[in-house]
């Protein structure tokens, strides 16, 4: 198994894959011939052979026992820094912790959670405790230089040979030793004195945003990311850059190969990094569905005529390993070579005519093979998909659709053979035309009709509006006459029965009064209202007795006079 440095359990650079070409590799095919001496590929001597031992992993910097390097526990960076001064203090070094005593009211001023860091001819001391530090007596800072504050939780601090380091969850310090071994520290720390060389911070790396996008040339599908750290050191020439450290981020579904000589691992989605300068990266792959269209180059039929196509391939990369142990770079490539030599060898048996009257060549019209022009299609379904899939298996690729979308002949056939095709075209656009002509008029006739028809509908509907208006006005009329009557009968009926009721009470109340002086004032009030309403000149005939009786004579033969000397007129 490749490994970096680092375990599993803290961010691994490096993990054993279930497509390790090791001895457990589940994804190789299996040898043909069972036993332990017989070689994994015996009929495959191009293939590279698996290496006969396992690459072991390197030991966690963290965990070697180094001097004067200290990692930082749950108790902080000062008990790292109590620590380390201890250890150097055993071996003979100066003390890097200052034994001044703060004060409160003058001097430097180092606020809780900071150090002060102090330049004493030269080498380190640190003030871990908050408060003033002033600057007398004289020969406390005689040879000393404040460098001002850091603070405790600071990803990185470098000063005078100290180097403390602390980074958090998503970060990764690439960080070079005094002997210039390039190691990672993720989610923990350290504080280090090099009392010869230095230790040099390369890099603080944000595992989730690195900046170089890898993706697929032939899909266009993102892969991943990665980020290279590089050293600059000095040479002969120079400086120089050198790449120390390379970092990947796959997404889900994707992976990468590993490489160590003739030795593949495969690496699964996450997070990683890599420092051995033995393990090279050799690809990154994705393990989900593409697609692509290839076109092929011009192959030739039986007959010597030039023809191209162009396929519609469909796979999902299921061994990468595999693929890899072939030496292709994407399935794509790998299928287009196969694809190319098998549909060669198809086509140079078929001849001309029978792929020109295939019309359609895709896989919706795979008949039972009872057509005779279907020679090309037989064909592409029984050996181009079956010896396809075959090949793609061995390059650990599942090939899930084949089609033929397209065809072009070439040559002088090809070109009378266009010429034809385009007359025939015409006339299919000619007579395409003249039946739209017609259907247009139709069409057209069919609208006046159905217009007339509305319009005739139209005034229909209009006349019988009308006629039910005029006997609904009629039915209204008569209606409101009769109401009308017979209010006016009701109220008249109403009036003559409440005079009637005003004349039979007033006859009770007059018959009602006994007394003889009243009625005779009644009797005068009377004739005092008649001689007012009709004058004091008028006389009034008694209607009973002997004057009355003359009186009706008369009146009767004043009226036979007067009948009579009308009718002479």
């Amino acid at each position: 198994m490749i490994m970096d440095g680092r375990s599993v359990t803290d961010g691994t650079t490096i993990v054993n894959g279930p497509g390790s070409t090791n001895g457990s590799n589940k994804d190789a095919p299996p040898s043909p011939v069972a036993g332990p001496s017989k070689p994994a590929y015996p009929n495959r001597p191009d293939i590279p052979m698996p290496a006969s031992h396992k690459l072991m992993r390197t030991a966690d910097y963290l965990l070697s026992d180094r001097s004067f390097f200290v990692p930082i526990g749950k108790e902080g960076l000062i008990a790292a820094l109590e620590k380390l001064n201890g250890e150097l203090k055993d071996a003979g070094y100066p003390s890097i912790l200052s034994k001044k005593s703060p004060t409160d009211w003058i001097g430097k001023e180092i606020n809780p959670g900071h150090i002060g860091l102090v330049n004493h001819g030269g080498l380190p001391k640190l003030l871990t405790r908050p408060g003033r530090y002033p600057g007398f007596p004289l020969r406390n800072w005689w040879a000393r230089t404040f460098h001002g504050t850091k603070g405790l939780s600071d990803t990185v601090i470098s000063f005078q040979g100290i180097t403390v380091v602390q980074v958090s969850q998503n970060q990764a310090a690439v960080v070079s030793d005094p002997q210039n071994q390039i190691f990672v520290i993720k989610n923990a720390g350290f504080v280090a004195y090099a009392a010869e060389g230095s230790y040099d911070v390369l890099s603080v790396v944000d595992q989730t945003h690195l900046p170089t996008i890898v993706k697929d040339h032939i899909t266009g599908s993102t892969l991943g990311w990665t980020h290279e750290v590089t050293m600059k050191s000095k040479t002969g020439d120079g400086y120089k850059e050198y790449v120390v450290a390379l970092f990947l981020n796959i997404p889900a579904n994707n992976c990468a190969i590993l490489q160590k000589g003739d030795d593949l691992e495969l690496l699964p989605a996450g997070q990683h990094y890599i420092t051995n300068p033995n393990v090279t990266l050799r690809g990154l792959y994705t393990l989900g569905e593409n697609q692509k269209e290839m076109p092929t180059k011009d192959m030739y039929t039986r007959d010597q005529v030039p023809v191209s196509l162009t396929i519609y391939l469909k796979w999902q990369l299921t061994k990468p390993l595999m693929l890899a142990t072939h030496g292709y770079n994407t399935p794509y490539d790998a299928l287009r070579d196969k694809t190319q030599s098998i549909l060669t060898q198809i086509v140079a048996h078929l001849d001309y005519s029978s792929m020109v009257k295939q019309r359609s060549l895709g896989p919706d019209n795979l008949d039972d093979g009872s057509d005779a022009s279907s020679a090309f299609l037989d064909a592409l379904r029984t050996r181009a998909m079956d010896d396809l899939l075959e090949a793609a298996l061995e390059y650990g690729i599942n090939l899930k659709d084949l089609a033929v979308i397209d065809r072009q002949f070439k040559g002088d056939i090809a070109s009378t053979m266009d010429k034809l095709t385009t007359r025939a075209l015409q006339a299919q656009v000619e007579a395409a035309n003249v039946d739209r002509e017609n259907s247009n008029k139709i069409k057209q006739e069919e609208g006046t009709l159905a217009v007339a028809q509305v319009k005739a509908k139209v005034r229909n509907t209009q006349a019988e509006a009308e006629a039910y208006s005029v006997v609904a006005a009629a039915r209204a009329q008569a209606e409101r006459l009769e109401i009308e009557a017979q209010a006016q009968a009701t109220a008249t009926r109403l009036a003559a029965e409440a005079d009637a009721e005003a004349i039979r009470i007033k006859a009770r109340a007059d018959a009602a009064v006994t007394d003889t002086f009243a009625r005779e004032m009644e009797t005068r009030r009377m004739e005092v209202s008649r001689v007012k309403a009709f004058g004091h000149k008028t006389v009034f005939v008694p209607t009973e007795g002997l004057g009355a009786h003359m009186g009706n004579t008369m009146a009767v033969g004043m009226g036979a006079h007067m009948g009579a000397t009308d009718a002479q007129k």
